[in-house]
Formats: C-alpha cells, sequence, structure tokens
C-alpha cells in the first residue's frame, strides 16, 4: 500500500512540474510574439503559482520519509542507543501531533474560505481549494511520522543508494 502512495505522490509531483514548465513556457513565447494576445494567457501566473504551493506541499511526505528535511542532528548521532531511540520517538510523536494539528486549522480554514465564496482573479477558482494543499501535505507528514514512529520506515538510516550530486 505504502507502495502505491509513493507512487501516486511522485507521480502527481513530475506532473505538476512538468505542466508547471509547460504552460509557464507557453506564457514566455506568448508574451514574447503574442503582443494584445498574450492577454488571454495572463491566467498562467496564476495557475503556476497554485501549482507551485501544491508541488510543496504534496513532497512534505516523500522529503521526511527520504530523511530531506532540515534537522540539527549533533546530538541524535552522538547519543548512546538507548537514549537515542527514545528522542527518536519522541521526535515522530512530535511531528505526528503537530502535522495533525496543521490539518485540522488547515480543515478550518478550508471550509471558512470555501462558505466565504472567494474565486480568485484569472482563473475563477474558488479560492478555498487552494487551501487544500496544506491539509493534504500535513496530512501526508502525519502519515510518515506515524509510519516512523512504529517502525514501519526508518527515516534515520543512510539511505541504500549514494545521492547523485548534480
Amino acid at each position: 500500500m505504502l507502495t502505491y502512495l509513493r507512487m501516486a505522490e511522485r507521480t502527481a509531483l513530475v506532473a505538476l512540474f512538468l505542466t508547471m514548465s509547460g504552460i509557464f513556457f507557453l506564457s514566455v513565447v506568448t508574451r514574447e510574439i503574442g503582443g494584445t494576445f498574450a492577454s488571454k494567457f495572463a491566467w498562467i501566473e496564476e495557475a503556476v503559482r497554485f501549482m507551485n504551493i501544491f508541488l510543496v506541499f504534496l513532497g512534505l511526505g516523500l522529503a521526511l520519509e527520504r530523511g530531506k528535511h532540515m534537522g540539527i542532528d549533533t546530538l541524535r548521532d552522538r547519543l548512546p542507543d538507548a537514549p537515542r531511540k527514545v528522542l527518536l520517538k519522541v521526535i515522530d510523536a512530535s511531528g505526528f501531533l503537530f502535522s495533525v494539528y496543521m490539518v485540522w486549522l488547515g480543515y478550518g480554514l478550508v471550509t471558512f474560505v470555501l462558505g466565504t465564496g472567494q474565486t480568485s482573479p484569472t482563473l475563477g477558482l474558488q479560492t478555498g481549494y487552494i487551501y487544500l494543499a496544506p491539509v493534504i501535505g500535513f496530512a501526508l507528514l502525519a502519515l510518515r511520522y506515524a509510519l516512523s514512529f512504529l517502525g514501519v520506515i526508518d527515516r534515520f538510516s543512510t539511505p541504500d543508494q549514494p545521492e547523485v550530486d548534480h
């Protein structure tokens, strides 16, 4: 099940990124050669901004699972095994609780903004849907913290594959 979730997350992230890149390129081209025709593509800026928000939040869970979140590991790595395990459980539990709290706050914000009927200027979308990005992202983050707490994933271990520097 977790394999399918990872694949769905990666697919969504790649699709979002490629779509953002493609339509932003289209926006640049239309501004260069389009003249007044370019004004019909004003929605692209807003769409790319909204997609970028979803891109950031949808990547939270995968980044945590791969150990890519920023952290201070000097003390953690120097602790003996028993206190280290306790510290890791405390980190995972507090991360889980914070993420669930953010989901709860985000959901309240989504329902409030949807209730106002506010829409985005160029796309005409209800802006409440934009606030779903943190709700989904923090839910995925909470799931990863819970899986780490339960020992299903080991986000603190060294990855099996070497990092590729670009």
